[in-house]
């Protein structure tokens, strides 16, 4: 199938005059290894903070006297503040370049992190929202800066990526309760995530000395123009609301089914300790789909097999939790760990696939996880509130198969065979 692309009417009219972009070897060349644990280390940092909160929940709210509602908050705030600074980011890198924005969110995730543990229910309240702030830079950032720099191997490097999200998220979730005996309480094992943000950081810096170099060698090019080209009226296109909806019902069924699944097996009558490994087991078959499916991605022309796949995998396995959650639960773990791995990282690739270049990536980015993760803090709190009205879960998980059908038409016209393409321009 032949791939339309959608061309901005000024693009060859000022595409002489546009400001050269460094080359990939000028920015990365000097520094290889260190580029490569950079991303690796950025992309663990952006979901440990959060995942490392939610074993310790229980200790969090009984030393300071909190409700379920405001202790469910504190995961819930990360998640709404990346909605809220989502659409802010692609301006942060056009003003200052992406290795910068960078930087600067690691260091702000570390401060976000050590306001957490500070005396007192409001530090960590708004050490939870500066957590939020941080983590929504690096994911509107990540696509653009894999874009810029691999466009040859994008959808591969964005399955690496991604699976580092999700390995440093199941790694924080399983050793914040090992930490918290280790260091005498749960506050030193929240802060011990700060060193890990600051680590990144010190290793990340060399991409911000090259990329200034890389300036400095070309007087034509300045940290506004480092995020490539624009793409005018993209909240009006569909293609960017096809791939915003489809991102958020991924990211909805994912934060639903890690917030309830245990608790559904459990109310069936399983032990916790089998829910518990079961769980387990889910969330390491999601380091598979999350890398196999975005490098499978990048070798089609249209992605539209995956996402019947990656639909396919939640229907049944939420309809096995319906029909038989004990008996069939290892399969349905598998199921539903293949698609929340390889769903979030086909969401993440068609992202960078769909886009012509490094600016509209971010801008994709930006606009696809503001609308995401709107939606996606629906989930956990909606089925929560459902299941509390009906006393069971049957309406829930039909509810989300719902959502399936939704993603499933979503994700159709995403994975179209089109690149959205534009000029650079000044802001």
């Amino acid at each position: 199938m032949p791939r339309t692309t959608y061309q901005d009417p000024t693009a060859l009219r000022s595409a002489a005059a546009a400001p050269r972009v460094p080359s990939r070897p000028a920015r990365i060349a000097a520094h290889p290894l260190t580029a490569l644990i950079g991303i690796l280390l950025v992309s663990v940092n952006m979901r440990a903070a959060v995942s490392a909160v939610s074993p310790l929940l229980s200790d969090i709210s009984g030393h300071y006297g909190l409700s379920s509602t405001a202790g469910g908050l504190l995961t819930t705030l990360p998640v709404l503040l990346m909605g809220v600074t989502a659409s802010l980011v692609p301006r942060l890198i056009r003003r200052f370049g992406p290795e910068l924005v960078v930087l600067g969110a690691l260091l702000l995730l570390a401060a976000g992190v050590g306001l957490r543990v500070m005396s007192g229910v409001g530090p960590l309240f708004a050490g939870s929202i500066v957590v939020g702030a941080a983590i929504s830079l690096l994911n509107v950032t990540m696509p653009g800066l894999v874009k810029r720099d691999f466009p040859d191997r994008a959808a591969m490097m964005t399955g690496v990526y991604s699976t580092a999200m999700i390995v440093g998220a199941t790694f924080a979730a399983a050793l914040s309760v090992p930490m918290e005996h280790a260091f005498g309480g749960w506050q030193g094992s929240l802060a011990s995530w700060s060193v890990l943000a600051l680590v990144a950081a010190a290793l990340w810096l060399p991409q911000v000395v090259g990329a200034g170099r890389s300036t400095a060698a070309n007087p034509g090019q300045s940290a506004r123009t480092q995020g490539g080209g624009r793409l005018p009226g993209l909240w009006r296109h569909p293609l960017a609301w096809q791939l915003a909806v489809f991102m958020g019902i991924m990211s909805l069924l994912a934060y639903t089914l890690i917030a309830w699944m245990p608790t559904v097996l459990t109310d069936h009558g399983m032990s916790r300790g089998t829910a518990g490994l079961i769980f387990a087991f889910c969330n390491l078959i999601q380091v598979v789909g999350a890398f196999l499916v975005p490098l499978a991605a990048g070798r089609m022309t249209t992605q539209r097999p995956l996402v019947v796949l990656m639909m396919a995998c939640y229907a049944v396995g939420i309809a096995g939790l319906m029909i038989a959650p004990v008996s069939g639960a290892w399969i349905w773990a598998a199921l539903l760990g293949i698609a929340m791995g390889g769903g979030f990282g086909l969401a993440m690739a068609l992202v960078v696939l769909r886009s012509g270049g490094a600016g509209v990536a971010s801008q994709l980015s930006g606009m696809s996880q503001m609308v995401g993760y709107f939606i996606a803090a629906c989930g956990p709190v909606g089925v929560g509130a459902l299941h509390q009205l009906t006393g069971g879960w049957t309406l829930p998980l039909a509810l989300l198969l719902v959502c399936c059908a939704l993603a499933l038409v979503a994700g159709l016209g995403a994975a179209r065979a089109v690149t959205l393409r534009a000029t650079t321009t000044q802001p």
